[in-house]
């Protein structure tokens, strides 16, 4: 098992914080947000992780051996920095992560041993992370309907209904070859417009649309997305009160 964090973007909605270093290795509880992520990888037992950069990319040399770029990073979504690391992809299962979330190792471990080709995780309890970050949580909130055995129905459209969400998705994923070679063929289909503008959301979307399998896990443990300033104080403030209990 390999792991794939995608890290090219500079994350615009942080305002100032990312004018001199790229997103993920903004501060949250001690450590970036990257550190985070590589000890919940090395927790996990999986110690080859690649970085996909882009936006200052020299920030980055330190924390990995095994680089793929994104020298397109400005004009392109996140799909575009994932085929960056197609090599790995194609030959080894790969848990991918973006790279502004925090999360322990018990979602790494979940995806690692789930056998399906194509699987995500989620956050069943998303109500109450949500109800601390927004005022009204549907706002921000989007579908996730899952089927028969884990099965993903829906996911990643604007709903008014909270019925309509049973979970949020983390930004965590796994692929095996199999399940690459079943996106990769999708991706074929699309022109290289569509693919520069494909957002991973998008994608799982489109891949459910053409009845490939899309699996999800569940996960209880704490984790969180940093879309700006004011998240990382929401997250602070929850730990402080014990409401978010992370290493």
């Amino acid at each position: 098992m390999k792991a794939i964090i995608l890290a090219a973007g500079r994350g615009h909605r942080m305002g100032e914080a990312t004018n001199d270093k790229p997103k993920c290795l903004t501060v949250f509880n001690g450590r970036t947000l990257l550190d985070w992520q590589l000890l919940a990888m090395r927790k996990a037992g999986i110690n080859d992780v690649a970085i996909v950069r882009g936006y200052l990319d020299e920030k980055l040399e330190k924390f990995s051996s095994t680089f793929f770029e994104n020298p397109r990073w400005a004009e392109t979504n996140m799909v575009r920095s994932l085929l960056c690391a197609e090599d790995w992809l194609a030959e080894f299962p790969c848990v991918i992560s973006y790279s502004d979330i925090f999360y322990g190792v018990d979602v790494v471990r979940k995806l690692s041993e789930c056998s399906k080709d194509v699987v995500i995780s989620y956050d069943p309890s998303w109500l109450a992370l949500w109800s601390h970050r927004f005022e009204d949580p549907l706002s921000d909130a989007e579908t996730f309907v899952l089927g028969d055995n884990g099965i993903v129905r829906e996911i990643g459209n604007r709903t008014t209904s909270i019925a309509d969400i049973e979970g949020q998705y983390m930004g965590l994923l796994k692929f095996t070859p199999v399940g690459w070679s079943k996106i990769s063929n999708y991706l074929k289909t699309l022109t290289e417009l569509q693919i520069d503008q494909l957002d991973m959301t998008s994608l799982l979307s489109s891949l459910i649309v053409n009845e490939i399998d899309v699996y999800a896990v569940p996960v209880e443990s704490a984790w969180g997305e940093v879309d700006s300033e004011h998240d990382l104080q929401v997250y602070t403030d929850m730990i402080k009160r014990q409401d978010l209990v992370f290493p």
